[in-house]
């Protein structure tokens, strides 16, 4: 299955790919590798998932807000790239959560993401090298922000 025909057989549905807030590419391509800005948790309707995890949000609330910046990213690849399809693998995640002090499982928020990729492109070339963090603020407050690098064909 192709990453494309994956999206469909999961029914997912992509927000609009977010456009830049401030000066910057929502994608660059320097030879086979696509480096992906950060991205925050862009609902379909435009809204945004906003909120400390472990303080406004739970855990669960954290990890969908982090697919939900999954799906973001996807948008940003079909919109940028023409197709998903374009994408080899998926190379490096970082994942921020806008965590509260006493809040310590960022991988596990950042996992939302992670997972969705992994069911886009599979175990092998879905999983990638990531580091997940906490910080506070996050623009805006959204809940969760992640960047990533792509290897294309």
């Amino acid at each position: 299955m192709t990453p494309e025909s994956r999206l469909l057989s999961l029914q997912l549905e992509l927000p609009p790919a977010p456009k830049p807030v401030a000066v910057y590419k929502p994608l660059v391509v320097a030879g086979t590798l696509a480096y992906v800005s950060g991205h925050g948790p862009l609902r379909a309707d435009k809204t945004l998932i906003t909120g400390v995890v472990g303080r406004d949000l739970s855990l669960d609330a954290g990890h969908a807000a982090a697919r939900q910046v999954g799906l973001a990213i996807l948008a940003t690849l079909r919109a940028q790239l023409g197709s998903l399809d374009r994408v080899r693998r998926v190379v490096k995640v970082l994942g921020m959560v806008n965590s509260a002090a006493d809040f310590y499982d960022h991988p596990k928020v950042i996992n939302g993401c992670s997972e969705l990729f992994a069911e886009i492109w599979g175990p092998d070339d879905g999983v990638a090298a990531r580091s997940a963090v906490g910080m506070g603020p996050l623009p805006g407050n959204i809940a969760v922000e992640i960047e990533a690098i792509f290897e294309l064909h």
